[in-house]
């Protein structure tokens, strides 16, 4: 297979799937080597840099996903017609630190953790896609644990949860407000599915 048509191949796979796909499954659709797709993907965004394209290729934990660069996001919320996302509350914000840095984790130890009830608040964020459900975990009654969500990783621009900022020493509270959120961040943090697919090439 030549290298032209290997970019090709990869190129439209991302382009029809729109969700982030894993390496595997990349490989397994497109007869390309594991090992070589990660090179592809460099290819790729190189030469959508060199032509001054409006897209690019992310990487979200072990999965690639074609997107629509920042710069032009405005352009496509104006031609979908989308309202603008309303910013995740400080309670949400809250409940997503926690779980973000504890995961997987029930809605009762994050209600111990913040001392109040949070199931509306992580029902919430997970009707926003920013939370998943991970099981149940091997205890009496057995409660839904949750974790996030690739789009949790694309709306606060992280490759991987390895990203995240270390947690303070000592008695300071971790908060995505003081530690992720930018201006130029805050937008995309809204979390709605509305402003997932503006981020995505459909």
């Amino acid at each position: 297979m030549k290298l032209n048509e290997e970019l090709s191949i990869v190129e439209a796979i991302l382009f029809a799937s729109g969700d982030p796909i894993e390496k595997a499954r990349l490989a397994q659709a497109s007869g390309i080597e594991e090992e070589t797709i990660e090179k592809i993907i460099n290819m790729l965004n190189d030469r959508y840099e060199e032509n001054e394209s409006a897209m690019m290729i992310i990487k979200l934990s072990d999965s690639y996903q074609l997107c629509v660069r920042e710069k032009y996001i405005d352009y496509v919320r104006a031609a979908m017609e989308t309202r603008k996302s309303v910013p995740l509350s400080p309670a949400a914000m809250e409940v997503l630190t926690i779980i973000a840095y504890n995961q997987p984790v029930t809605k009762g130890f994050v209600e111990h953790i913040r001392g109040t009830d949070s199931s509306s608040v992580v029902n919430s964020l997970v009707e926003k896609n920013l939370l998943e459900e991970a099981g149940r975990l091997d205890v009496p009654g057995r409660p839904i644990a949750y974790k996030t969500t690739a789009a949790f990783l694309r709306s606060f621009q992280l490759s991987s949860l390895d990203d995240l900022p270390a947690v303070p020493n000592g008695d300071s509270q971790v908060s995505f407000d003081e530690l992720l959120i930018t201006d130029n961040k805050s937008d995309n943090s809204a979390g709605s599915e509305e402003q997932e697919t503006e981020e995505l090439k459909e």
